[in-house]
């Protein structure tokens, strides 16, 4: 067999965009399975929307529309009332991939990859050849439409017949999506829209389905969240090459400044102590030169100094009140109790924070064949989380609590489990950002959480299964008062009636909480005659 050269094999050798890749690989975005893909092109959308108008401070108002145009092909309309998009950004916002406002940043958004929209603006265009209309305005007379599409092997944006509009405010994005399907399940659209609602209680988000229904899920709060700041990465949790890529990017001329300006809870002081540890470290040299064995002294430094944790301020969880506002507003539940954890930190020094509820009752859970079973809402930095469960660190750590402890059956009782994670950057098990990965520290966080949570419900529920025994008890007794009054009244030649009666009140006395409600009002007759016999 005749040998090839390497000049020969390397003529083949090309250069691609990475349009090009996520277009024959667009499984990668989340666009994997007909239900799963038109709900990523919702999910897209939102999340930029909330994240837009949380910029503008604008309480968020957002409507989503999904109409069938034929088997498996849908229309897809998303209109916000945000900032909207200045017209010379609009092609690099949503027709390149990973160009935008987030990747760059330190800190806690919905989306931070720069794919999103533009990964809609892609599947659109290889699944039905169609532009995305976008229409934009800041509601000062400004605004303007345009299609736009992907260059996909430039990685550029294409947009065509832009002109000036009437009037408008926000951002309306249509786009005509193939190879999708709608499913009103708890993966369906409606679903993901309901959790939006559920960890988001200032957004208004109105839906309407294929078949023109048209539901509302209303603003539960009028007060904006509390906008998230740019963070710094905390030292517990960096490795080397954490450390070395900082370095390099520092404008610091000495290590020591280098340390304290980059992360988080590093003073003077602290690198007084740091020196202790790291003896043969010279910490007034330029840090752009710092070697490999060095960045691991200064880590195991790290690791032998005791650290104030991350601070809160830095990252805005969803906060209890309005988990517990929004979950009476969509749940109903009979008893909740929520849980806000301090914050940790996980592998490359990131802070994060997780909160968890567990409510019993209402609407939770989901109803089956047999009865009830749970249901564990995952988010994060309040995103709905639908697809990927079994990977999700959520679940894993969920399902792992020994909830029999708590007298919760998760199989067979009404119960959520809700669980959101945030933090400047959530580590996803993938491009589509339906899982967080299985980060011991995040695992181990969320367990404690939702242990928590279900240490609060395990007294309701304790107490519910107690008077559910007593009812039983209760009932079962009952149905030989008459039997036992006729016996009686055989034995003494006493009155059956008043003998039935008495046994009845003797009962009562003995289950008072279950015969507050069930016990029939009766006209108060003499002394219980069985009580003076004992």
């Amino acid at each position: 067999m005749e040998t090839r050269k390497a000049e020969e094999i390397f003529k083949e050798f090309k250069e691609h965009s990475i349009a090009e890749f996520f277009k024959k690989n667009r499984q990668m975005l989340g666009y994997s399975g007909k239900v799963r893909s038109l709900v990523t092109v919702v999910h897209e959308y939102v999340t930029n929307s909330l994240d837009a108008c949380e910029e503008g401070n604008i309480l968020p108002d957002i409507e989503v529309r999904v109409k069938q145009i034929d088997e498996d092909r849908y229309n897809i309309v998303v209109i916000d009332n945000g900032p909207g998009i200045p017209r010379t950004f609009v092609g690099k916002a949503l027709a390149t991939i990973l160009a935008g406002t987030k990747f760059h940043r330190y800190v806690q958004q919905r989306g931070q990859q720069g794919i999103g929209a533009a990964g809609c603006t892609l599947f659109a265009q290889i699944t039905t050849g169609k532009q995305i209309l976008v229409k934009s305005g800041t509601g000062t007379g400004k605004a303007y439409s345009c299609n736009i599409a992907i260059d996909t092997i430039k990685n550029k944006p294409i947009v065509a017949n832009l002109v000036d509009i009437g009037d408008f405010k926000g951002l309306y994005v249509e786009g005509e999506f193939a190879d999708v399907k709608y499913e009103n399940s708890d993966h369906g659209i409606y679903e993901y829209l309901r959790r939006t609602a559920l960890s988001n209680p200032h957004v208004q988000i109105k839906f309407i389905d294929p078949e023109g229904k048209e539901s509302v899920f209303v603003r539960a709060v009028n007060v904006m969240p509390e906008r998230p700041k740019p963070t710094k990465p905390h030292p517990l949790g960096l490795a080397v090459n954490d450390l070395l890529e900082f370095a390099q990017m520092s404008q610091s001329r000495k290590l020591s400044a280098f340390l304290v300006d980059t992360f988080a809870r590093v003073t003077p002081n602290k690198v007084a102590e740091l020196k202790e540890f790291a003896k043969t470290l010279d910490f007034e040299k330029d840090p752009r030169t710092l070697t490999w064995p060095e960045a691991e002294e200064l880590i195991k430094a790290f690791e032998s100094v005791k650290w104030i944790a991350p601070d809160a301020s830095q990252i805005k969880p969803i906060g209890e009140e309005q988990i517990k506002v929004a979950l009476k507003n969509i749940l109903d539940p009979e008893f909740m109790n929520v849980v806000e954890r301090k914050p940790a930190v996980f592998k490359g020094g990131v802070p994060f924070i997780v909160e968890a509820a567990v409510a019993f009752g209402g609407t939770a859970g989901k109803k089956t064949d047999e009865g009830y079973s749970g249901s564990i809402l995952r988010f994060a930095n309040r995103v709905p989380l639908l697809f990927d469960i079994g990977s999700c660190a959520i679940t894993v750590a969920a399902r792992d609590v020994q909830w029999k402890r708590y007298n919760i059956d998760i199989d067979t009782q009404p119960v959520s489990i809700l669980v959101n994670v945030s933090s400047a950057h959530i580590p996803y098990s993938g491009v589509g950002k339906e899982s967080i990965a299985q980060e011991e520290e995040i695992i181990d966080e969320i367990k404690l959480a939702v242990m928590e949570a279900a240490r609060g419900v395990q007294r309701y529920v304790s107490g519910k299964l107690r008077l559910h025994d007593e009812e039983n008890r209760y009932k079962t007794i009952m149905r030989y008062t008459k039997q036992l009054a006729q016996d009686l009244h055989e034995i003494t030649g006493k009155d059956q009636k008043k003998l039935e009666i008495s046994i009845e009140q003797l009962v009562a006395k003995n289950y008072p909480k279950v015969t507050e409600k069930e016990l029939p009002k009766k006209e108060k007759e003499e002394e219980p005659e069985i009580e003076e016999e004992n």
